[in-house]
């Protein structure tokens, strides 16, 4: 874990995103001693976002599993699938 003053973020901007971009993780700020907030490259970011995402769809589908949902085999998915390609 990365800690840093938030003062950092006003006086070595640089060096802070430097320090995220270099670890590829958030670098938490603090104010008085107290967590204030997290920054974070964009790059980074957009990968736990992604990440999260896909968790998301993950779980949403074993809920739907759970919940007696029809789900669908990968064949039952091909048929489908070739069926609107072909225009059927």
């Amino acid at each position: 874990m990365i800690i840093r003053a938030s003062a950092d973020i006003r006086t070595d901007y640089n060096s802070v995103i430097d320090e995220c971009r270099q670890t590829g993780e958030p670098v938490y700020l603090t104010k008085n001693g107290q967590g204030d907030a997290v920054v974070m490259d964009i790059a980074s970011f957009e990968r736990r976002e992604q990440i999260l995402r896909a968790q998301q769809m993950v779980l949403e589908a074993y809920i739907d599993i759970l919940s007696g949902t029809k789900t669908f085999t990968t064949d039952e998915v091909k048929t489908v699938m070739n069926q609107i390609i072909e225009g059927e």
